[in-house]
């Protein structure tokens, strides 16, 4: 069992990461609009419905003054959705551009670790602003790697089950998937990361950040928080 100071931990870790870069209702909202519109109205104004919404949405951001990157790139992703499901005439094709990203994704983790520059690591370095060689130090790399594995084994699975719906014409059970491993499983994957991941370097027995700047020798502390 995870211990509450573990908990608070995690807790404080994911907001630093995480808060305010992405927006759950945008993500989750706007295919839930689509799917039932389509089931009740048809296609067409399945479309018009979700593009709508999306737009309601960047509306409300702006007026918040929140980022605008964030506001129209939320928007920006349905319109492409939606532009594919009407092109391919089929609600199923609203789902492709994810479809297509993650799969994406899933290659960019294979290749960066073939390479020995996991994606994990770099998407740690974006973050936090941690240096960049700490993150290719022999002792620290290897917790990357694995940790993007898992990654990669995650988008898989994902790939796989919104391919097989894609083929099935299932636009119903698509969009549960894609809300159920999207932000939800997301949080749990970046959970089981975070914990393996801290395990996995004091296991190395690698320098921490702070004594990798000041070119602290062996043996080392180690980094006791963050990843």
């Amino acid at each position: 069992m995870v211990k509450t100071g573990k908990v608070r931990e995690i807790t404080e870790e994911f907001r630093t990461v995480v808060a305010g870069r992405s927006n759950i209702t945008d993500s989750i909202v706007p295919p839930l609009v689509f799917v039932v519109m389509d089931a009740v109205l048809g296609l067409q104004y399945a479309v018009v419905g979700a593009l709508a919404f999306a737009l309601l949405i960047a509306l409300f951001r702006l007026s918040r003054r929140q980022p605008v990157k964030y506001a129209l790139g939320g928007l920006g992703g349905v319109v492409l959705a939606a532009v594919v499901a009407q092109l391919l005439g089929r609600a199923e094709g609203y789902f492709l551009p994810a479809m297509v990203t993650g799969g994406g994704t899933l290659v960019v983790c294979v290749v960066s670790v073939i390479v020995r520059r996991p994606m994990v690591a770099w998407t740690s370095h974006l973050a936090r602003g941690w240096p960049l060689a700490w993150y290719w130090h022999p002792k620290v790399r290897p917790a990357y790697s694995e940790v993007t594995w898992l990654w990669a084994f995650f988008f898989a699975v994902r790939l796989l089950l919104q391919f097989a719906l894609f083929q099935g014409a299932a636009p119903e059970l698509l969009a549960v998937v894609n809300v159920a491993l999207g932000w939800p499983a997301t949080i749990v994957l970046l959970v089981i990361s975070y914990l393996y991941g801290t395990w996995r370097l004091t296991n190395l027995s690698g320098p921490s950040v702070e004594e990798f700047k000041q070119g602290a020798e062996s043996p080392w502390t180690g980094q006791q928080r963050g990843f």
